[in-house]
């Protein structure tokens, strides 16, 4: 069973920049995507929401900045840390990328060291922020008093199937593998087959459908699940 990566989108149009990042990002453990330009990036973050964005301000046709406001402003992406490279050293202009989002602001040139440190603060900073109610959608988990509900509707989950939703409300729209739930809901000092996990993501499904409403997991072949 495989340890948890975190996901990490790398939005670079310069090829040797982003060869270098890629290859420092892994080294640390970290899971990479690229894309090459703000379009790109977009649609790759919709088709699996990452764990952190490292972006590149100044892009062809669609800029970082402009990528980051569209990600800070949906419902399923802000939560993302961003952080923002760029060559413009003025004040104003790290102002600016803040202010439209960016959770760090980083200049070129810049040390790979103290790039990959702040890429890990941001992964700590948004695990650590995670809250004891949960909501997507008409669903909401409280991990406190271990209830959940779907449309005001009190559902009845088990133990596995709530750690399963919960997993899956702290990203929403994140693609997770079945060695990945199984290692965050099941532990990874745990042998079970990968199998398990279909099927109690079928019990999950047949809980929050029970009172009618549109199925929220959605299944990515050969990928894994994802919520919404």
């Amino acid at each position: 069973m495989t340890s948890m990566q975190a996901q990490v989108l790398l939005v670079e149009d310069e090829a040797a920049q982003r060869e270098v990042l890629t290859y420092n990002l892994k080294a640390e453990g970290f899971a990479v995507r690229c894309a090459e330009n703000g379009e790109e990036a977009m649609l790759m973050i919709a088709e699996a929401v990452p764990d952190l964005v490292i972006l590149d301000w100044m892009m062809p046709r669609v800029s970082g900045l402009e990528v980051c406001r569209q990600i800070k402003t949906r419902d399923d992406t802000r939560h993302i840390p961003v952080i923002m490279l760029s060559a413009r050293s003025e004040e104003v202009d790290t102002v600016r990328g803040l202010e439209t989002g960016a959770d760090d602001y980083v200049i070129k040139p810049y040390s790979l060291n103290e790039l990959m440190a702040r890429a890990r603060t941001q992964l700590r900073r948004n695990r650590s922020g995670s809250v004891a109610i949960l909501s997507f959608e008409d669903i909401t988990l409280d991990a406190e008093s271990h209830r959940a509900s779907r449309n005001n509707q009190e559902l009845k989950l088990g133990p596995t199937e709530f750690r399963l939703l919960a997993r899956l409300m702290e990203r929403p729209g994140r693609v997770f593998s079945r060695e990945q739930l199984l290692d965050l809901v099941w532990g990874q000092d745990i042998f079970v087959e990968s199998r398990t996990v279909d099927v109690h993501v079928g019990r999950l499904r047949k809980t929050l459908t029970r009172f009618g409403g549109s199925d929220p997991i959605r299944t990515v072949r050969g990928a894994g699940y994802a919520l919404g």
